[in-house]
């Protein structure tokens, strides 16, 4: 008993990482739907950015200052005015959570000798609807732009993924002023750099983007043909699942907005919001798919259903305004985790059987929560703004796709196997139903099968023979001996039958000591006499059974298609009329069957 232990034991532990995860995973997200602002830190007054000639990029957070005065902002000249109202961001590594009013930031900028010329002002968080940039300089706006994933393509300066603009800056002081609006989390990765060193950075996260974008491609595709190929609806769930995952990366890392739906600003709106539904309507048909028939209640069955369904009703409610973004939001946190937590003692039930789809499960849910869990955390600020973070979730989206292939991939082998089993077993019973058990010659069933096949090809140079023979002697062997050694008798006369016939030939035993032998393409009735002969010879020497020899004869009447016709039952009552003229002529010999009358 101590192997099975230890062997389902990996199993149990990955069910409680799991949960832990996903639970983990969902109180984030809920702590995240209800996150006010964050609290400054205590710091004193941050020094301004310094761009100088050695640093061609410069993290822009800890120099930034955030209005946290009682009066709204109408504009930036009203922001210079109560630039004692601004201080120092909060201690929360680029993210400010969700913030449901404008937000105000300013940068104290100075450009030293050497560093004149132009710089790129990149948010790297493609989400952001809007932030209007101004830059002053001895109180006058010297550049302005609006950048965000709501501004039209035509409107752009910049046709970058994410919120970006150029700044063209000569040696002196500035003032950065920023308002930020958003719908979602007010994450800000927020760099001054180079064109050089922002293209190069730029360009590696669109060979990402598209590496990560093609293999999402594929996978749906694949999961396409299989359904239209083998009509399983799991593919089909799959790929809702993995349509919803995709569109949700295109949104929030700018892909979409660059260049699917950039042209359709009405798309962007409602983009993130209904992928992450369609992606969470697809978990909860795939997982009740996949787990179905493991003894679930049918209330799981339903409640499985019911939540695709209610992920649906919420999407066109959000679509025809029914609903807004904050209620969607607060859905999403509850439903996106839910088909996982249903589905964990399913898993772990599968798991501790030794199924890899139990084991596939557990782990793609537990990198699905590690993933959320750290994109929450960038949210709250529980971690730093990095590239590891900031692709988390679509890491871990990413290999939750490929898990879930992987579940298909065992479903589909495991229907193919069935397929097969099913296939041998049927020719089993095909086999068994035209075999004799005791001899493994073909039966009745088996020697009429022959027949229908070989004697539609007869023709005078091409005969086929068909042979009655019965054993000469067998009755007094099986009275002396008894049955078994009758039946040891009969297997070996089987086996001498086969020795001394072609392998095209066919030979089976169709009740008692009476076998049957058909040969075909036989060139002339010469061949068929000096065939039955040799058969009639080889029961000359005795057969050895419990270890003594016993002579047993054979006598042999047969008839030839198309000579003495093509009717399988005519030539079989022929062959059998002539076995017994034989055995009233003295036995042990072959006669041929009487011609048939004119």
């Amino acid at each position: 008993m101590l192997v099975p232990r230890l062997r389902l034991l990996p199993a149990r532990w990955l069910a409680w990482v799991v949960g832990w995860c996903l639970g983990a995973a969902l109180w984030g997200v809920a702590a995240s739907a209800v996150a006010q602002t964050p609290t400054p830190s205590v710091q004193g007054p941050p020094a301004e950015l310094v761009l100088g000639p050695s640093a061609p990029s410069v993290a822009v957070w800890p120099a930034l200052r955030r209005y946290q005065g009682d009066t709204p902002l109408r504009d930036w000249t009203q922001a210079s005015l109560l630039r004692d109202n601004f201080v120092p961001m909060p201690g929360t590594n680029a993210t400010l959570g969700l913030q449901p009013e404008p937000v105000w930031l300013h940068l104290p900028l100075r450009v030293l000798p050497g560093a004149e010329g132009v710089w790129v002002l990149d948010i790297d968080y493609p989400p952001l609807n809007q932030v209007s940039v101004y830059l002053v300089r001895n109180d006058m706006v010297v550049a302005q732009d609006k950048i965000g994933s709501r501004i039209p393509r035509d409107e752009r300066r910049q046709p970058a993924r994410s919120p970006t603009t150029q700044l063209t800056l000569s040696e002196g002081q500035y003032d950065l002023w920023l308002q930020v609006q958003t719908s979602g989390a007010m994450v800000l990765p927020m760099t001054l750099s180079r064109p050089a060193v922002f293209y190069a950075r730029a360009l590696d996260e669109q060979m990402l983007q598209g590496l990560l974008t093609g293999l999402a491609l594929c996978l749906l595709c694949y999961s396409l043909a299989q359904w239209l190929s083998l009509r399983d609806s799991l593919f089909l769930k799959y790929g809702l699942l993995l349509s919803g995952s995709l569109a949700f990366s295109l949104h929030m890392f700018g892909v979409g907005r660059q260049y699917v739906w950039g042209a359709w600003p009405g798309v962007e709106v409602y983009a993130s919001g209904v992928a992450a539904l369609a992606a969470a309507a697809g978990s909860f048909l795939f997982i009740e798919h996949t787990l179905r028939g493991l003894g679930q209640a049918r209330w799981w069955r339903l409640a499985m259903r019911g939540g695709a369904v209610l992920c649906g009703a919420v999407a066109l409610a959000y679509v025809f305004g029914l609903l807004p973004l904050k209620v969607v939001t607060a859905v999403m946190s509850v439903l996106g985790v839910v088909p996982a937590l249903m589905g964990l003692r399913g898993a772990f039930r599968l798991a501790r059987a030794g199924d890899q789809v139990g084991l596939t499960l557990l782990l793609a849910w537990a990198v699905y929560g590690l993933g959320t869990a750290v994109m929450i955390g960038v949210i709250r600020g529980w971690m730093p703004v990095n590239f590891w973070t900031q692709h988390a979730f679509q890491f871990s989206a990413t290999l939750d796709m490929l898990l879930f292939m992987r579940v298909l991939g065992l479903r589909t082998h495991a229907m193919a196997q069935a397929a097969h089993q099913a296939r041998h077993d049927l020719g089993v019973m095909a086999s068994l139903a035209h075999t004799d058990p005791l001899t493994g010659l073909p039966n009745r069933r088996g020697l009429n099968a022959a027949l229908a096949e070989v004697l539609p090809h007869a023709n005078p140079g091409r005969l086929v023979a068909v042979y009655v023979l019965d054993l000469d002697g067998f009755k007094p062997v099986n009275d002396r001996f008894g049955h078994d050694v009758g039946d040891e008798l009969l297997v070996a006369v089987a086996q001498r039958l086969r020795a001394h016939i072609r392998s095209s030939d066919l030979v089976a035993r169709v009740g008692g000591d009476e076998f049957v032998l058909v040969a075909h393409g036989l060139p002339d009735e010469r061949s068929a006499h000096e065939l039955g002969l040799k058969l009639c010879d080889a029961f000359v020497p005795a057969f050895e059974v419990v270890g003594a020899p016993v002579r047993v004869g054979l006598t042999a009447g047969y008839a030839l298609a198309p000579v003495d016709g093509h009717d399988a039952v005519d030539l079989l009552r022929r062959a059998d009329a002539a076995m017994y003229a034989g055995k009233q002529a003295g036995k042990q010999r072959l006669v041929r069957a009487q011609p048939a009358p004119v």
